[in-house]
């Protein structure tokens, strides 16, 4: 497998969990394990870490463990239902996967500032 295939399935996987793990046990069930492999394979750590943080905001709107959903449902009217929360947070999950994709094929979208602002 090449390294993006690798960066691809590793995305895939936290996009999973984020369905029905809260993103503590996340961070501590893929960091251990993902973290060799990214250093391995070349990749910067701080790249990385930024694309799993966005990965992580986006299993804050997947159903059905996402929890922005619920908090929205319980100050919603009563004639909005679950559902139509879920419906209406599609859109943002849409954007936040193009900009997850964005920021990986396009790493000088995170890695500009820390280059400058460390430049040492």
């Amino acid at each position: 497998l090449s390294k993006w295939v690798i960066i691809w399935i590793m995305m895939a996987i936290v996009i999973f969990l984020g369905c029905f793990v809260d993103w503590v046990g996340i961070l501590m069930l893929i960091i251990p394990l993902f973290g060799p492999i990214i250093r391995k394979l070349g990749f910067d750590p701080i790249w990385f870490g930024v694309l799993i943080a966005v990965n992580l905001q986006m299993s804050f709107l997947t159903p059905p463990f996402g929890m922005s959903l619920f908090y929205l449902k319980s100050v919603a009217p009563p004639e909005v239902s679950t559902v139509d929360v879920w419906k209406s947070a599609l859109p943002f999950l849409g954007l936040q996967f193009v900009g997850l994709v964005l920021c990986m094929l396009f790493p000088d979208i995170i890695l500009w500032a820390p280059r400058v602002l460390f430049r040492g």
